[in-house]
């Protein structure tokens, strides 16, 4: 089994845009998405992935990713996923020992940025940046499946 333990933050400036050395872009749509799991299609650059992730809200969830074929996940945005799709730059930002992951989103969610980071256990140390604000880990609004429901736009 997969678990993947990840923090997620707000940011507290823009100092981290001096810092990252690469980005790509994403695109992906949910399948389905409920009280258990959610199942999500991926793009980016030539490759595209399935997605499969417990509901579980907090660090460490159940996580299981396979490459597809890319011309099955276009199609799978276009004609099953849920609308709206999530579309972001995923800027990579390296720090101390970890690489942060910032999301730069895009469309009904523009204007939300979120940095992430994927330890290798629970309880693992690492180092916030400066630039690192709020963190928002238990905040479901936050996660991608929530943000294909309740758009960033649409918040209050």
């Amino acid at each position: 089994m997969a678990i993947e333990i990840e923090h997620k933050f707000l940011l507290a400036n823009d100092e981290w845009r001096q810092q990252v050395s690469h980005h790509c872009m994403y695109q992906q749509g949910y399948l389905n998405s409920d009280k258990n799991s959610s199942v999500r299609v991926r793009i980016t650059d030539d490759k595209a992935w399935l997605n499969i992730k417990s509901a579980t809200v907090g660090t460490s969830r159940q996580e299981y990713e396979y490459l597809i074929p890319k011309a099955d996940a276009l199609n799978m945005l276009k004609t099953l996923c849920h609308r709206p799709l999530i579309e972001k730059t995923r800027h990579f930002v390296a720090h101390k020992q970890h690489v942060w992951e910032i999301d730069e989103f895009t469309h009904e969610n523009k204007g939300l940025i979120v940095a992430e980071i994927e330890l290798s256990r629970v309880g693992e140390d690492f180092c916030r940046p400066a630039w690192l604000g709020l963190e928002v880990t238990e905040d479901v609004r936050y996660y991608n499946n929530m943000l294909s429901l309740q758009p960033y736009s649409t918040w209050s």
